[in-house]
């Protein structure tokens, strides 16, 4: 069993408040979740509003499927159909 881990740091430019913030991340979230069939979950930055940290999380019984997940999501992340740009990406895949 593998756990991949990924930590997205995105900028929102042009973002003016938390509501607007929030119109941004709301899709995103929802989009990878469904997409991915991964946890999805803001981690930091919540009262920031022109940045947001996303958290996404999957459990596979293969680590080539875990890479791959992680990849699609990452590519879907900087493809720019979501209204927020990507400064950085963290990403841990533990064996358990």
């Amino acid at each position: 069993m593998h756990v991949g881990i990924i930590k997205i740091y995105l900028r929102l430019a042009g973002n003016n408040s938390l509501k607007g913030k929030r119109q941004a991340i709301r899709p995103m979230i929802a989009g990878l979740r469904k997409r991915y069939n991964v946890s999805v979950a803001e981690v930091a930055d919540q009262d920031r509003w022109q940045s947001a940290v996303i958290g996404i999380s999957l459990v596979t019984s293969d680590k080539r499927m875990a890479d791959e997940v992680i990849s699609s999501i990452q590519n879907d992340l900087n493809s720019g159909r979501f209204n927020a740009e990507v400064i950085e990406n963290q990403v841990e895949i533990i064996p358990v």
